[in-house]
């Protein structure tokens, strides 16, 4: 045999093995790792997209909690894991954006150590306050800054959305207020039904029984638009002197490495799971909406929230200490 068949024919066992793997996969069942304890939104919307995942790959894909350090411990597992597509992260703003905004050397890198299979939803926040103070964000401004520092602004706890962003939110517009962390979301809330607290962050879909029972007043939205459930509450660009824009999102995140054929296939069936009108109509009853970017753009989406929190957290001095 010559060396222009012997190289014809290695290139012909290449790709007939490039077929063959593709074809393969999924060679056994997918782990989703879930960085978040179960029954929080992390975990809900994992094994939403897993059960979908396994009618239509046919092929049992189930959810796994690796919790600890803030979403690191399963963040960094999956970032060590094979990249042969059987590991995937659920991944979400905070564990892809706001740890490495937050923490001087991570042992991951966003951008470096995974590559986006797909975005799933994403999900505005709302600035509350209480009934008995003024029911919009320029009120609520004017009666804040005649108390400085005698007003308190609660969240989750350090390092959480609710911290990170009340406090770019306070300072952006020249609030002196005090940051009161809690060991969760729902012990805030509690506080600032109770009059311990004047101002909290807070996902929409947390709160909503508290809007509708007037116990709490929303004074704006995070999003681009208005939210479906409050048309009547502005966003924040709408209704305040500066510019705030947010959304919790959430997407699945395979490692760096995994191959095309395998990331293409798992697009494929991710794209189809968003595209459901029961899976979106789920999506739509927790206050939230489908995040469809297409394939080229999803790399692009990914820095540009990294480079543009970054620069906010750093701006404004937040930390997670």
């Amino acid at each position: 045999m010559t060396i222009s068949r012997m190289a014809l024919a290695a290139c012909a066992a290449l790709a007939f093995a490039a077929t063959a793997a593709a074809q393969e996969f999924p060679g056994r069942p997918i782990r989703m790792i879930v960085p978040s304890p179960p029954g929080g939104g992390t975990d809900i919307i994992g094994r939403n997209v897993a059960q979908q995942m396994t009618e239509r790959l046919r092929f049992p894909t189930y959810v796994e909690n690796k919790t600890g350090a803030g979403s690191l411990i399963g963040t960094d597992f999956v970032a060590k894991a094979p990249p042969d597509g059987h590991t995937l992260l659920v991944g979400g703003i905070f564990n892809m954006v706001m740890n490495s905004a937050l923490i001087a050397n991570l042992s991951y890198d966003p951008v470096r150590d995974f590559v986006p299979v797909g975005y799933i939803s994403a999900y505005p926040f709302v600035l509350l306050t209480r009934p008995d103070l003024p029911a919009n964000l320029a009120g609520f401004v004017t009666y804040a800054k005649e108390r400085p520092g005698k007003l308190n602004f609660g969240s989750a706890g350090l390092g959480t959305l609710q911290h990170v962003w009340g406090t770019i939110l306070t300072k952006s517009l020249g609030l002196d207020m005090v940051h009161v962390p809690y060991k969760g979301g729902a012990a805030a809330e509690q506080d600032l039904i109770a009059g311990r607290l004047e101002l909290m962050f807070d996902n929409l879909s947390a709160v909503k029984q508290f809007i509708e029972t007037k116990q709490l007043t929303p004074l704006a939205v995070s999003g681009a638009s208005r939210a479906k459930d409050l048309p009547d509450v502005p966003t924040i660009n709408e209704s305040g002197p500066v510019k705030f824009e947010g959304e919790s999102w959430f997407g699945i995140f395979a490692p760096a490495g995994t191959p095309a054929p395998a990331v293409e296939q798992l697009r494929r069936t991710l794209a189809a799971t968003i595209a459901d009108a029961n899976f979106a109509a789920r999506i739509d009853r927790d206050g939230g909406r489908i995040l469809s970017i297409v394939d080229a753009d999803q790399p692009a989406f990914l820095r540009t929230e990294l480079e543009r929190w970054t620069a906010l957290v750093k701006k404004y001095g937040v930390t997670a200490d």
